[in-house]
């Protein structure tokens, strides 16, 4: 069942602002109508809503700010044009889209997303300033990376609101694929994120952290060895994917002796400062004042590099506010380079758009 879009507000009967928008209609496939009403985007965000809220019109009304029995009316209408049922029923209660319907959905979660692009890009045209910009990243880069990119760009766009989510690598993958955020910023190449266009930002490495006087701080270059001897703490993803923590030690025969895993740097800190572990996590997340009690080892000979990056869903509209902001937060990161990623088809083609772009470290 699609899940992959998160409806604006929608129009009722008697209870509702209307949409300009939706009251444009659409042409219904061939064959007998069974009454004289026009398909109109209205029905077409409300299928949406219900399919992306387990089929429960009541919740489906609640987040559109309908009245449940409009949403029913406008539904059944649907149905009607259509000439075939969306939904099996069980009484009033939706029990599972038809074979029609979930074809019928997914075609209509395409509609109303591409419906909200053409009202960003009105708003665009008209060289508007102001409006709604969501963020998702994780602790790290809203901690230490964003919080100059973000006073630049509020002095710049002061009107716009902004938004920043902050979770891990799963949660902004979630928030993107249901169209609750403009901008995703995260790191790693997950699987959870193919759906959208990632443009590499800055790359990054690992450092190991330990209180002054402990033995590795007087070591210039720790290897493996030196590591595997001391309880370790880290982030929770560094057990993943081919180059993880326990893959890597293991290249070198031997076995790390985890003590504590995190998502958040200024949690693993605490921990190291309170004597659990040897930390290691991202070099960008030091900061040498607030840091200054810590010992501070570079461990880019041990682990590889890491590339954080920006990513929007493919084929969304981006207001020229967010072009700005993708420069403000990686310089490299024109209007024209992302607007060429933008019309590619995979990946694999943006991946070739920024073959000759050097991607700056953060130290």
């Amino acid at each position: 069942m699609p899940r992959n879009v998160h409806p604006g507000r929608g129009a009722c009967e008697r209870d509702e602002v209307v949409d300009p928008l939706d009251e444009f209609t659409l042409t219904a496939p061939a064959g007998p109508p069974t009454d004289t009403h026009h398909m109109k985007l209205t029905q077409l965000r409300y299928l949406v809503a219900v399919a992306e809220n387990d089929l429960n019109i009541s919740q489906a009304a609640r987040v559109l700010h309908a009245a449940q029995p409009g949403v029913s009316k406008q539904l059944k209408q649907l149905e009607d044009e259509l000439g075939f049922a969306l939904f099996e029923r069980k009484g009033r209660a939706l029990v599972r889209p038809t074979d029609a319907g979930n074809k019928v959905i997914d075609r209509a979660v395409q509609i109303v997303r591409q419906a909200r692009n053409i009202k960003m890009l009105a708003a665009d045209l008209r060289k508007d300033d102001a409006g709604e910009f969501s963020i998702a990243t994780t602790h790290t880069q809203a901690r230490y990376v964003l919080p100059q990119v973000l006073k630049k760009f509020r002095d710049q766009y002061p009107k716009v609101r902004l938004h920043l989510h902050q979770g891990n690598s799963e949660q902004i993958a979630e928030l993107a694929a249901t169209d609750r955020i403009n901008l995703a910023i995260a790191t790693g190449a997950s699987p959870t994120f193919a759906g959208l266009v990632r443009l590499p930002c800055y790359r990054w490495h690992r450092c190991i952290i330990v209180p002054h006087g402990h033995p590795l701080g007087e070591t210039p270059r720790p290897g493996f060895a030196d590591l595997a001897k001391f309880p370790l703490v880290t982030y929770s993803f560094s057990f993943s994917g081919p180059s993880s923590l326990l893959e890597l030690f293991a290249r070198e025969g031997h076995t790390p002796n985890v003590a504590l895993t995190a998502w958040d740097s200024d949690v693993i800190k605490k921990y190291v400062r309170d004597g659990l572990g040897v930390g290691i996590l991202a070099n960008i997340a030091i900061n040498g004042e607030e840091d200054a009690d810590l010992k501070v080892r570079d461990a880019a000979h041990l682990f590889p590099v890491h590339t954080t990056w920006a990513g929007f869903r493919r084929r969304a509209l981006l207001r020229g506010f967010m072009y700005d902001f993708l420069e403000m937060l990686a310089p490299h990161l024109t209007r024209r380079l992302v607007q060429s990623a933008e019309n590619t088809d995979s990946q694999d083609d943006v991946d070739r758009e920024f073959a000759g772009v050097r991607i700056p470290f953060l130290r």
